[in-house]
């Protein structure tokens, strides 16, 4: 493989052909440190033609492709697999906006745009990209993209899915596919950009995205409301809806457990309430019109809720500042969580009606089974996803817990499943759930998606050892 990477420095550069190991580390874990991998090299192209005859030189030297973006994922999809030795293909240099289109409401940018950035191109263009995630400072175009990401606006704008109208595309074989077009009707076969969305880079290296733009938010209203329980929660979201319609843009549920753990480990957090209570939500109204009276709205939402015993108690932001504090509650909850410890993360989907009896029976089955179990509950209550992360409170306990991660998820996932769910709603599949995936998928549903494997990465070089 000395030849290979002679082959990689001429392509890239010295400087950007990594093989040393101190040089090499940064990107062969993944953000929670759960996976550690290994690799040839890790090679960071600056563009579509560098990553098309990087990967023309690996096809032909019968070597492995990681892609990588931000590295922001949470089931080791963009870490190689340890004792293997592929190259890592990381994109973050490939970080132009090449158009905006704000007639056609479209932007078009590289893999290694990072989401803050979109959001900020289409900000200035008097526009809004919807997409927000806690690591969109951090998280890239290439990787939201082949993860089919959601986020917290998912209830009004869907996940990534929705959002992209047109790729490009790195082929196995080094072939690019531009299919960049930012057309709303293109019925001329195949939507072939639908491969490649959530593929977790098995099929192709996404190089570049068109997505799109809506027209920019001007006002707001932000609550942290407690709630008496999870159905209290479906309820109001159903009466909101009914008042509001999609102005409702966000809709999360956050458990005690979550929020303590957000006051315990995050410098500077407050509760905005004055006495704890089981569950909350944090809800978010937005219009394009400045004088929509979202205020008086939510107003009168809270005080209905209240009225019918939903609403405990609650605190309406009355500034950008006090809004922004509140959503920080919700966004650094994963960050808490990984400076107390390890825990058993679920990220799982059920109809949102199902909601209050998936946690109630996983608690009842969880509990029975692990007496005084911590289970962290939070998530996207509106569009069905919760992050359900049971640990041992004990750090000194918790060690033994860990190790019975498969029987924990066998409970949690056969109830997923029963309740017609997916054992992933937003995070993809990657090292994590790839050996249980064919458990809750049916035989023709996997054989479909080997099939697509095999005609579009026959020699299986693209991101080995992730979902199937």
């Amino acid at each position: 493989m000395s030849a290979l990477i002679e082959t990689l420095r001429d392509i890239v550069g010295d400087s950007h052909c990594l093989v040393a190991a101190a040089d090499t580390a940064p990107y062969l874990t993944d953000w929670r440190g759960r996976y550690t991998g290994t690799a040839l090299a890790v090679v960071l192209p600056a563009d579509t033609a560098q990553v098309a005859a990087v990967v023309r030189a690996c096809a032909a030297a019968g070597c492995a492709i990681v892609p990588q973006g931000g590295n922001t994922g949470l089931c080791g999809g963009a870490t190689p697999v340890a004792g293997s030795a592929p190259v890592v293909v990381n994109l973050s240099r490939l970080s132009r906006v090449r158009r905006v289109d704000a007639a056609n409401n479209a932007i078009v940018v590289e893999a290694g745009v990072t989401l803050a950035a979109v959001q900020a191109a289409a900000e200035e263009a008097d526009r809004l990209f919807p997409l927000s995630l806690a690591s969109e400072g951090s998280c890239e175009v290439g990787g939201f993209v082949s993860t089919n990401a959601g986020g917290v606006q998912v209830l009004r704008y869907g996940n990534a899915r929705e959002l992209v109208l047109g790729l490009e595309v790195v082929l196995p074989d080094g072939q690019v596919w531009d299919g960049l077009r930012a057309l709303r009707k293109d019925n001329t076969g195949y939507d072939l950009k639908q491969l490649f969305i959530g593929a977790e880079g098995t099929l192709g290296i996404v190089t570049a995205a068109s997505l799109k733009l809506f027209p920019r938010l001007r006002a707001a209203a932000t609550a942290w409301l407690a709630v008496a329980d999870p159905a209290a929660a479906v309820q109001l979201l159903a009466c909101l809806r009914a008042v509001a319609g999609d102005r409702v843009t966000a809709f999360e549920l956050v458990g005690r457990p979550a929020l303590a753990l957000v006051l315990q480990h995050i410098p500077g957090a407050r509760d905005p309430l004055a006495s704890p209570h089981p569950w909350y939500v944090l809800v978010e109204l937005s219009d394009t019109r400045a004088d929509a009276g979202l205020e008086v709205l939510l107003e009168q939402a809270v005080e209905q809720g209240v009225e019918a015993g939903a609403i405990l108690d609650g605190a309406i932001a009355a500034s950008a500042a006090q809004a922004a504090a509140l959503w920080a509650l919700r966004e650094n909850i994963s960050e808490a969580q990984k400076r107390e410890g390890l825990s058993i993360k679920h990220d799982i989907s059920v109809p949102v009606s199902a909601i209050p009896e998936f946690i109630d029976r996983a608690g009842e089955r969880l509990e029975a089974a692990y007496p005084g179990l911590r289970i962290v509950c939070f998530g996207h209550l509106g569009d069905g996803n919760l992050h359900y992360n049971p640990s041992r409170p004990a750090q000194g306990e918790n060690a033994a817990f860990i190790a019975r991660t498969a029987e924990v998820n066998r409970i949690v996932h056969d109830l997923v499943a029963e309740l017609g769910g997916s054992i992933s709603a937003e995070h993809g599949i990657g090292q994590l759930k790839r050996d249980i995936l064919p458990r809750y998928k049916s035989a023709i549903e996997m054989e479909l998606m080997a099939r697509i494997k095999l005609a579009l990465d026959p020699a299986g070089r693209m991101n080995p050892g992730k979902m199937l």
